[in-house]
């Protein structure tokens, strides 16, 4: 992916960058929304900073189109971004355009035709998106490499016609030996080297591809390749070189290739496996695992996963596969063991089918389930035989179904971990990866699937990649032509009927979900059903007894029997989920198996163990904060024991996907009041660690909640750490605005803490905006409450920002003065983060003195404290500071070194003020240098961010700008 202005590469985009132009060009003249930019480049895992992420990368990408003199091609519209190339500007235009001019012309001007595929294809300079890493990326390629293929076989195509087989060889080696199944490919390779008198070479790239076919997928060529071979065996007139007066169309026909259809492989022994599933997509690894046992001398393999996974079309498929190393027969039995409305076949009765199967008569089995094993041993003895054992219940009901010495393989299938069976190999199934369920539900749909694509996407989450799902969701779209996948998706989005649409005449989702329910014993099914009580993505051993109300081991021991009955999932140690659908069904149990008396006392004991375990987590992190907290009463429900701030931030961090949106919101529907106690308890984490977005869900929600229940005390509070929020994100109208609404209400109830905290923000806003009396005022009124009510934790901090007033009025002593007190609090509470706050303030100071070495011995200070507190976005405002100094001292090359590294680091964290900051120090140093070109470039993308945010600094640069222009 690269920019070029003539044959000149237009440099200046990083590797993300060029992800998100790729996404925008894949998608030319299509306004796409920065959220489906952030699903296209990171998936299911966008980083929290995603979002300015994306932002920078849309200045970054009109800095590089403008340098290359396609400054129109990206616009921004009200819903988002759209690339507009011109005609001539993207190569993936010119392809799809050539291609589609070669097929109109067809056979008309076959000449022609040729010469316009060779002009598209030379238009590929290598593997599409090389070098660019995002989510879409996969299965992008593999569309665009799937088009190219089509080229290269519709030229062999019109080549072959016109009888150029010779230069032909040479064109078609290299794209079939990377596609060693392609079975069109091949065969117009096979013509040509037979058309070129090659004969041999001919059928030797034919029995290439029947090896690669049947070593990696089972399978024989179809029946036009069959043919096709044949005839070259024989030397048929059929294949020999056309001649150039006949009809074109006539001349093609010879060399169709319909799309094949597979004929299976078998050994010789009888074979009573069941259909093998057409349209099984990806599951490579297990497959190659499960065919490498049988060559490692393994005998027993066992595959084992949820409901609805794909064990029986997995084992299938690999017992196909192996069909000719066991030649004695391929056997299956169903076990039954999650069979609605089926009993389990006992070992006495599968071991009667198996060994009926292998041509035992009924007269020589014996009645009892002793003699039926030893028979099955004995006959196995001298064999080679695969035997699939499908739907096992647990290792007891398969025991005696096992072979003894033998050649023979076994394959079982289970929904438990059969953990009880020794010396097997075992395979547990997880769900599709992304790119195969797309392939999965693609084959199904057919052409619907390639229109769609976010819809697809959006159809598969909402069955959760659970294969049995996505064919369920397929099937009924294929059937109902009318309609589209995003009504389907719509459909599926509707939770209380998710279940129920996921479901045919002979296969439920729910069904199969209550078979796996039914099996597990009472306390682990009182497990399950509260487990789906809890809101977040995953839950550990604590909440899961706070849930159920037991001890931690014993509310462990329940997790682990839930994992290896596959009712849970576990993504990493300690940590375990339900399954998207799962989860819905467990709650459907829960409405019906639990009282509702039980359901909230289960709610309530799991929401008072959040709330007391994170304000223990936040008091050994940020103890200098205790006393704002003391209005939050002191509950009795047991908490995660922490073994000090580390082991503290360890858990915030682990569970703060759980804690920010779905738990917040449990909170505000069902104990309102916790809603207000865990987004006070949580404010200074999500704060100090620059979590902006989550800070700004969690007390959205304490303030609705509070409203609801018309508690003033916790509106005002979570108005005042919305305010907050809202600054850090430099949206500064709509700070000031809520914290005027929060000191009415302050006023209203007498909340005089909450009133210093209000003018702090409003004298903070006012300072960033530099209307330097007003934020005068708001401060100093903010610091007479926090005195007079012994806020120190609060004097300390509107010192810092008085002492930022004076500074920018030029006061430098009385700034100094106010900042070391500020100082001397913050060390005296230990306040780390408050310190490093301070000490940028005095660096600051510093550098208006002329005194850069102190400047810098400030700044370095704050920036080794941020690192310590692991606080990203702040250290890059020690950064910042670092490379004012050094500008300030002359030191251009630091001074550029230091802001480079800021503006990285603003980036990653999402800082606009501090990227902005970063931009417009590096364009003072491309002036001072003389870099007019480039200082001019950062300039223009400072500007763009202080316009954004609607700050005064935005007339610095346009100051700074009409200088360069005037140069």
């Amino acid at each position: 992916m690269e920019v070029t202005a003539g044959e000149r590469p237009v440099p200046g985009a990083t590797p993300r960058h060029r992800a998100v132009l790729a996404y925008l060009l894949l998608n030319a003249r299509t306004v796409l929304s920065a959220d489906r930019l952030i699903d296209a480049v990171w998936g299911q895992t966008p980083p929290d900073t995603a979002r300015a992420q994306i932002h920078a990368a849309v200045t970054a990408i009109r800095r590089v189109l403008r340098a290359a003199g396609a400054e129109g091609v990206l616009e921004t519209r009200a819903a988002g971004y759209v690339a507009q190339p011109a005609p001539g500007q993207l190569d993936l235009d010119e392809f799809n355009a050539l291609v589609t001019a070669a097929q109109a012309q067809g056979e008309g001007d076959p000449e022609a035709a040729a010469a316009q595929i060779r002009t598209a294809l030379g238009l590929w300079r290598g593997e599409a998106f090389a070098g660019v890493n995002a989510d879409y990326v996969a299965t992008a390629r593999a569309r665009l490499e799937e088009r190219r293929l089509t080229a290269i076989e519709r030229l062999a195509d019109i080549e072959l016609t016109l009888g150029r087989h010779e230069a032909l060889i040479d064109e078609l080696g290299g794209p079939a030996a990377a596609n060693p199944l392609r079975e069109r490919l091949c065969g117009q390779l096979m013509l040509a080297l037979h058309r070129a008198g090659r004969q041999a070479d001919a059928l030797t790239a034919g029995r290439s591809l029947r090896t690669a076919l049947a070593d990696q997928q089972g399978l024989d060529p179809g029946r036009a390749f069959v043919a096709l071979e044949q005839a070259i065996l024989r030397d048929d007139a059929g294949v020999a070189t056309p001649r150039r007066e006949a009809p074109v169309a006539e001349q093609a026909a010879s060399i169709d290739f319909p799309e094949p259809r597979r004929e299976r492989r078998g050994g010789s022994g009888r074979c009573f496996l069941p259909y093998d599933t057409p349209d099984l997509a990806g599951r490579t690894v297990e497959l190659d695992r499960l065919v490498r046992s049988s060559a490692d001398g393994v005998r027993v393999a066992t595959v084992d996963g949820m409901a609805g996974i794909g064990k029986t079309a997995l084992a299938v498929r690999a017992a196909r596969r192996l069909a000719d190393r066991y030649p004695d027969g391929q056997l299956f039995v169903d076990l039954h063991a999650h069979t609605a409305g089926h009993a389990p076949v006992e070992a006495e009765a599968a071991l009667e089918h198996l060994l009926r199967q292998l041509g035992i008569p009924a007269e020589r089995i014996p009645p009892s389930l002793t003699g039926r094993a030893e028979l099955w041993r004995a006959e196995l003895a001298d064999r080679r035989v695969l035997a699939v054992l499908d739907n096992a219940t647990d290792a007891e009901h398969v025991r005696p179904l096992l072979p003894g010495f033998t050649d023979s393989l076994v394959l079982v299938t289970s929904r438990r971990r059969l953990t009880g069976l020794d010396g097997v190999q075992t395979l547990s199934v997880d769900l599709l990866p992304a790119r195969d369920a797309v392939e999965l539900f693609t084959r199904i749909v057919g052409d619907r699937a390639h229109a769609e694509p976010i819809a697809v996407l959006d159809v598969l989450h909402l069955c959760g990649f659970l294969p049995l799902a996505v064919r369920i969701a397929a099937a009924r779209l294929h059937h109902r032509p009318q309609w589209t996948v995003a009504y389907l998706a719509d459909r599926l989005r509707d939770q209380r009927r998710r279940l129920a649409e996921l479901s045919t005449a002979d296969r439920s989702i729910a069904s199969a979900f209550t078979l796996t329910y039914e099996q597990l014993p009472p306390d682990q099914q009182r497990m399950f059903r509260l487990l789906g009580l809890h809101p977040g993505h995953d839950i550990e051993p604590h909440v899961a007894a706070a849930l159920a109300d037991l001890p931690v081991h014993e509310a462990e021991e329940l997790l682990e029997n839930l994992l290896d009955a596959h009712a849970v999932l576990q993504r990493e140690p300690g940590r375990y989920a339900l399954h998207d659908l799962l989860r819905e069904h467990s709650r459907s149990i829960a409405a019906t198996e639990e009282t509702d008396a039980a359901r909230e006392a289960a709610t309530a004991r799991l929401l008072d163990h959040y709330v007391v375990t994170a304000r223990a987590a936040v008091d050994l992190l940020f103890p200098h904060g205790r006393p704002q907290r003391r209005h939050i009463p002191e509950l009795t429900a047991p908490a995660v024991p922490f073994h000090g701030p580390d082991d503290a931030a360890a858990w915030l961090d682990a569970e703060r996907a759980n804690l920010v949106a779905p738990l917040t919101d449990l909170a505000h529907r069902a104990r309102p009041d916790h809603a207000g106690h865990l987004a006070a308890i949580l404010r200074p984490y999500l704060d100090g660690h620059a979590h902006l977005s989550d800070a700004i869900t969690v007390h959205t929600q304490a303030l609705q909640a509070g409203r609801r229940v018309g508690d003033r005390d916790g509106e005002a509070g979570a108005l005042i750490d919305l305010g907050w929020a809202y600054v850090r994100q430099c949206r500064y109208e709509q700070a000031y605005a809520l914290s005027s609404e929060a000191l009415k209400v302050c006023e209203e109830v007498g909340d005089r803490y909450g009133e210093s905290r209000a003018y702090n923000t409003m004298g903070r806003v006012r300072a960033r905006q530099r209307e330097h009396d007003q934020a005068y005022r708001h401060l100093r009124k903010a610091l007479e409450i926090c005195r007079e009510i012994g806020n120190r934790v609060g004097e300390a901090h509107v010192l810092d920002a008085l002492g930022m007033v004076h500074e920018q009025q030029g006061r430098y002593d009385q700034a100094r003065d106010d900042l070391q007190q500020a100082l001397d609090l913050h060390r005296e509470l230990g306040n780390r983060a408050g310190e490093a706050l301070v000490l940028n303030g005095l660096g600051i100071v510093s550098r208006g003195q002329e005194r850069y070495e102190q400047a810098r011995d400030f700044h370095r200070q704050a920036q080794e404290l941020y690192r310590e507190l692991g606080s990203r976005s702040f250290e890059a405002s020690a950064l910042n500071g670092l490379g004012e100094a050094a500008h300030a001292a002359k030191d251009l090359s630091r001074a550029a070194d230091e802001f480079e590294a800021a503006l990285a680091m603003a980036e990653e964290s999402g800082n606009r003020h501090e990227q902005a900051r970063a931009l417009a120090g590096l364009a003072g140093v491309d002036r001072a240098l003389g870099r007019t070109r480039d200082a001019r470039d950062h300039a223009e993308r400072a500007l763009d961010v202080y316009t954004e945010l609607d700050l005064p600094e935005a007339d610095d640069l346009r100051a700074l700008l009409a200088e360069l222009d005037a140069m």
